[in-house]
This record gives C-alpha cells, structure tokens and sequence, in this order.
C-alpha cells in the first residue's frame, strides 16, 4: 500500500468554469473498501454541468469535488473484510449508495431512495467525490467483475449504458414495435442500441445535429430525422417514445410523435420548475407518461450483453484523451455536434 500512499491526479470542480487536474490524496479506507486502479472513465452530462455552471440541476456544489462515475478499472488491494474481489480482478461500478427511508419509496426499486449518494454528486452535503483519479477507494459491493473477454474499454460504457437499458425496460415490450428516441446525445444513442437488441421493428432517431444522428444509425436507427422537422416527428405514430433531450422542445415532440394508446419514457432530465407541453394529447390519446431515473441492477445484464457483442456500443465512444489533457477532453465533450462519449484513460 505504501506505493497508493502518495499523491495522484485527479479531475476536480472547483465551481463554474472553474476545472482542475491536480494531485489528490488516497482516500483512506473502511474495512469494507476496495482500492481500484481506475483505466477508464466517461465523461457525463452531469460532469460538465459541475465544470460550466457550478451544479447539476438542483445539486449545487459547496466545495471542490472530485469528479467521475463511469469508471472501469483493476483491483490492486481486496477489502480488508475480504468482501468483494479480488487483486487482479477486473471491474465495473455500479456508482449509487441507496439510502433513506423517508419519504417512502418501492423498496425494489433503490434508485429511488431518497438518501441515495453517487459518485460525483453534489446532491448531499458533504458531497460525495467521484472516481476520475488513477486509484480509488471503493465499496466492494459497488464493483462487478467483468465477463472474460470484455475489453476494459467497451465496458467503459457499461454506466451510461444501464441508464438506457432502464429505460428501455420502463417501456414495457418493445418487440415488433415501432420506437421513436428523441435526443441522440451518448444516452440517446445507447438507447437506440438497447431498442434494436430488444427487437423494435423500426427506430427513429431525433436530434438537432447530424454527427450524432450519424452515430444512431450506426447503432440501429431506421431513420434518423432532424429535430426541427417537427411535422414528420409527429408522424411517426410511435407505440414507445423515449426522451432524452431533457428540453421542453423534446417533450412537445415527444408527446407529438407517440401513438393513440402509446407509452413515453421521460428519460433527458428537464429543468427544474414548470414545462409547458401538449397534455391535452396525453388525454386524448390515451399515453402512459412514465419516468426513467438512473437504473439499479441493470448493469449486470448490460456486462454480459456487452460481453456476448449483442449490445454494441463502440461507435458511441468518440475520442479518447490521458486524465493529464482532462480540459481538453471536458471542451471537447461539450461540443455535442462533434463528439459523443469521451474517455479519459488513466
């Protein structure tokens, strides 16, 4: 442990505008702790709402935080309770800590636990740091051993990717049905990816720019449509719409877009306050408008998925930087008419 012990580079927010590669200190551990040498981690939504706006929604940052929750990495030392894998192992994280009771939730569905942490979030004071640090002391029961064969940068993915499966699943049966996704940002296209695994007959694909509409199709859209034709959105008459753009222009077309009796998925996270939306059309066509939020144990069935190539994701991983160019790759991350998933390698 004595090598762990010194100092290494971490992507920090410090506040708006305000993102940092410096040299952090291992976190010490419980007894229940494993220290993970992180190879991959993907840049999120909510990563670089920290880095621009100084908070995530309604999460504000306080203090600086380490950032990251898509990580992928090696155990170097087993927990000392002996939980969890071993040295050696190869692992994803599943980033959340359910927690709370109150006020109630299903309790089979902790993703909805009212004092639930994750990795990177600001959501609870004190904040709870992220894993975009070369090693990182994590609970063993967050990490899931990774099916042989699997490259280390494929299940890079594997977050993002649970987050699309869960959606999917609030969806009901997609077999043979028609889907429309709007948004084709990395979760917009990995939803794509999770429909066409699923069995939709047709996909549309929405989105404002063209490389990602280009990414779609390549991971299963049978048409890709651009967001300001708005008529021909509506024409689908889509049995599963799912939304991913979290703006108010993507749910009017959302609820547009769906068929009489249809289900919409409300996956993007829109702002927070009131949005203005056609909802006498929910009535009239008789939708079901559901919520997506994060995912719980889908990430099991995403590795093997992954594993078995019945899950593609590799086109929707665009660049790829080392942590110490981590500016670079956050800027070009946001450039969400170039880029798609971005990687730092660690």
């Amino acid at each position: 442990m004595t090598e762990l012990s010194s100092c290494t580079l971490g992507v920090v927010a410090y506040a708006a505008g305000d993102l940092r590669v410096e040299a952090i200190a291992l976190t010490p551990q419980g007894p229940s702790d494993t220290v993970v040498e992180i190879a991959y981690g993907g840049i999120c939504g909510s990563d670089l709402h920290y880095w621009t706006h100084g908070a995530a929604g309604e999460s504000i940052l306080k203090v600086p935080m380490l950032l990251g929750h898509e990580v992928v990495g090696t155990v170097v030392q087993q927990a000392a309770d002996g939980g969890g894998p071993g040295p050696g192992t190869r692992v994803a994280v599943h980033p959340a800590t359910p927690g709370g009771n109150s006020p109630r939730y299903p309790t089979d569905r902790p993703n909805l636990s009212p004092g639930c942490t994750y990795l990177g979030s600001a959501a609870q004071f004190p904040h709870t740091h992220g894993a975009f640090t070369r090693y990182a002391v994590l609970p063993s029961r967050m990490l899931r051993p990774l099916p042989d064969g699997l490259p280390m940068r494929t299940a890079a993915v594997a977050e993002p990717a649970s987050v699309a499966w869960h959606a999917v699943s609030r969806a009901g049966d997609v077999t043979g049905k028609i889907a429309l996704v709007i948004g084709c940002g990395p979760i917009g296209a990995l939803v794509v990816s999770v429909l066409r695994r699923a069995g939709a007959a047709a996909i549309t694909a929405v989105d404002i720019h063209d490389y990602p509409l280009a990414i779609a199709r390549e991971l299963g859209a049978t048409t890709t449509l651009k967001a300001d034709e708005t008529d021909t959105i509506a024409a689908v008459d889509a049995d599963i719409v799912i939304e991913c753009s979290g703006n108010r222009f993507g749910l009017e077309s959302a609820i547009r877009g769906a068929t009489r009796g249809g289900r919409v998925v409300l996956l993007g996270l829109l702002p927070t306050g009131l949005q203005p939306a056609p909802l006498s059309l929910v009535i009239t066509r008789e939708l079901e408008v559901v919520g997506s939020f994060r995912f719980n144990d889908e990430i099991d069935a995403v590795l093997d998925a992954l594993a078995d190539g019945s899950l593609v994701v590799e086109p929707v991983i665009s660049h790829e930087y080392p942590v110490r160019d981590a500016l670079a790759a956050f800027a070009v991350a946001k450039d969400a008419a170039a880029s798609a998933k971005v990687l730092l390698a660690f």
